[in-house]
């Protein structure tokens, strides 16, 4: 079941990946695509409402943290989809779940929590041992030399 969680968490940051790139009429439209010139960062960051939204709005559209925060989608993404680099892309996640939280601080729907702490405690369970590694590329990825020397690459 951690193996089929890893994987969906996957296929959600890699599907946000594409849809911000290219505008696949989800969460982003055709018009406001990266490859149509749109910012990734401004359709979230610029409406933010919150304790720390005037940090995130002033964040927003800034090309290098439209970079960052789209190499975190697809990394974060594709170390999920692959079992390749857990231990770096579940601390990412935690991080990026958190600076996603706190963009929105305090959540509308409960006092607490949203859904964004909750993937950030999914990708820390990631990050922790070898949980979720079926079906991936886990046991290959770990006999290589560059791994063996670096553990925190695993």
């Amino acid at each position: 079941m951690l193996s089929l969680l890893r994987i969906a968490m996957g296929v959600l940051f890699t599907w946000a990946f594409f849809d911000k790139v290219f505008g696949l009429g989800f969460a982003t439209t055709s018009a406001r695509a990266g490859s149509h010139g749109g910012s990734p960062t401004s359709g979230f960051l610029k409406f933010t409402d919150g304790t720390f939204s005037p940090i995130f709005q002033f964040l927003s559209g800034i090309q290098i943290i439209d970079w960052l925060f789209m190499l975190g989608l697809l990394g974060i993404g594709l170390a999920m989809l692959s079992g390749i680099g857990l231990r770096i892309a579940g601390y990412a996640g935690a991080v990026f779940g958190v600076l996603l939280y706190l963009s929105v601080f305090p959540p509308q729907n409960n006092p607490v929590i949203d859904e964004h702490l909750i993937y950030s405690l999914i990708f820390l369970v990631f990050s922790t041992g070898e949980v979720g590694r079926r079906y991936s590329l886990y046991l290959w990825w770990s006999k290589q030399a560059l791994v063996k020397k670096y553990s925190f690459l695993q």
